[in-house]
């Protein structure tokens, strides 16, 4: 089980690792198409796609118990990708003002962005007794742990590929 479940995280990885290699050469190059909103949006729902596989494929459920969970997960997730709305429109706003960015500017994105980890926090809080009540406590446990580690690692993804405010003064 252990073994599976690593080959399946580095599976993960390598599919969310691909993506910003794409996107550097695409910037590398001038001749490449610019990333769309279309391809940024058919992106997130393939990387929610994999998500979901993966906790499949990791989540051990009985057939009664996948019928109760997989709606439930389905409207967390649709909750999560709200925030991931707010979040992508955070990265655009720092992109379009990179460089040139003010102190009120920097704070205000500083601000809404631990709002949102605040937001994330407390939506993983408001599920934790509603999966409680369609999965047992060490299935319910085994779900959040892994969202939580799938989560982690795009984030880390994300955040490796947005370059540090620069200092304007």
């Amino acid at each position: 089980m252990r073994s599976k479940m690593m080959g399946i995280l580095v599976l993960g990885c390598m599919c969310f690792l691909a993506v910003p290699a794409t996107h550097a050469q695409a910037a590398a190059s001038k001749d490449t198409q610019v990333v769309t909103e279309q391809d940024v949006k058919l992106l997130r729902q393939d990387i929610r796609s994999q998500k979901k596989q993966l906790i499949a494929a990791n989540l051990t459920l009985t057939d009664a118990e996948a019928t109760k969970f997989w709606p439930v997960y389905d409207q967390f997730s649709a909750e999560m990708t709200a925030l991931g709305d707010q979040k992508y429109a955070l990265i655009k706003e720092y992109a379009q003002n990179f460089g040139t960015l003010t102190d009120a500017q920097a704070q205000s994105l500083i601000n809404r962005s631990l709002a949102l980890d605040e937001a994330v926090a407390q939506l993983r809080i408001k599920y934790v007794p509603i999966v409680g009540k369609v999965l047992p406590g060490t299935k319910t446990a085994t779900f959040f742990q892994m969202e939580r580690r799938i989560t982690t690692l795009i984030d880390l993804q994300v955040a490796s590929q947005i370059p540090l405010v620069q200092d304007q003064h």
